[in-house]
């Protein structure tokens, strides 16, 4: 594959919480040679603040990624913070043994980075978030001036149909919903890549194995998914669903997922559906579209794509 030049690449600000699937979007943001990726910021979500801001560094120190990475919120806008060691394990990436990355001055706030970014940054920035929302709305209160800087807003989260967190809500979402009705009642233009769409970008163990002997970035990835796996086997899934990676391809292929033009309101105080992502599929609310949802995958394109990635990093890797 020919390197794309930067004046090609679509901006982007990449907001995670590592997390194994996060590790396999960030794989894909860099490998793809789609994205020019202007920095990187962590928010607590699958795993502490901490975890998950030296989580992203040890996946960018192992691809060579040279970006900067800011250190989002500890913990949700209003409520405790909860994370999900029942599938990402203690440290939010347990599985694959990455070396600790080069100590660095402490990090720039999330926040600085995000508004700084936007703010400086000659065109429109498209923003990937693939967990909580905490910094994004955070940003967005902060200084609203950055709206007219944002392209649109790629986000991992919600569902118009089952939960997975609690049976009306995804995980994402659910952690942080204030921050996410927020986002969702911005005016920037949203693409909600949620479960509908998500549950379907399944890599099944043939291909985990294919990419086990692909080399130093694919054993890796394996080694990711056989942890992640644990999880989703408990669930009956017969793949492992790439949640956040998904969010990264629809920047630079989003014809690989189909979209319906709906409001989406965010529950914030429901007895059982906190978190919910209530989509207007008919009109009743009379409420004007603010969010593109995703409800369809291309799953054997989106699996190449993670393929290729990992294709064009190996050789980076196996330079260094």
């Amino acid at each position: 594959m020919n390197e794309v030049t930067d004046s090609k690449r679509i901006p982007v600000l990449i907001d995670c919480d590592p997390g194994h699937d996060d590790a396999v979007a960030l794989i894909l943001a860099f490998g793809s040679q789609r994205l020019d990726v202007l920095g990187v910021s962590t928010v607590a979500g699958n795993s502490t603040g901490l975890n998950t801001y030296r989580n992203a560094r040890k996946i960018l120190s192992f691809i060579g990624a040279d970006v900067e990475v800011a250190k989002g919120a500890e913990k949700p806008i209003l409520r405790p913070l909860v994370i999900a060691p029942n599938v990402h394990g203690e440290s939010g990436l347990d599985g694959p043994m990455l070396p600790e990355p080069e100590p660095k001055r402490p990090p720039r706030a999330a926040i600085d980075l995000i508004t700084d970014t936007l703010l400086t940054f000659p065109g429109k920035v498209t923003l990937v978030p693939t967990g909580p929302l905490t910094n994004i709305a955070i940003a967005l209160l902060a200084r609203p001036q950055i709206k007219d800087k944002i392209d649109r807003i790629v986000l991992m989260g919600g569902a118009a149909l089952e939960g997975n967190w609690t049976p009306a809500a995804e995980f994402n979402i659910y952690v942080d919903p204030e921050a996410a009705r927020i986002v969702f009642e911005s005016g920037v233009p949203i693409t909600m890549i949620g479960l509908d769409v998500t549950h379907k970008a399944l890599i099944y163990p043939d291909e985990v194995e294919a990419l086990r002997k692909s080399g130093r970035v694919g054993r890796v990835v394996a080694e990711l998914m056989d942890f992640y796996s644990i999880f989703y086997r408990q669930q009956g899934f017969k793949g492992n669903p790439i949640h956040d990676a998904v969010a990264v391809a629809a920047v630079f292929e989003p014809d690989i997922v189909t979209t319906r033009y709906l409001h989406v309101d965010i529950e914030t105080s429901g007895e059982f559906t906190v978190g919910r992502t209530v989509v207007d599929f008919s009109g009743v609310t009379g409420k004007s579209p603010n969010c593109h949802v995703a409800l369809g995958l291309d799953r054997e394109r989106f699996i190449k794509l993670i393929f290729d990635a990992v294709n064009t990093l190996e050789k980076k890797v196996a330079d260094r």
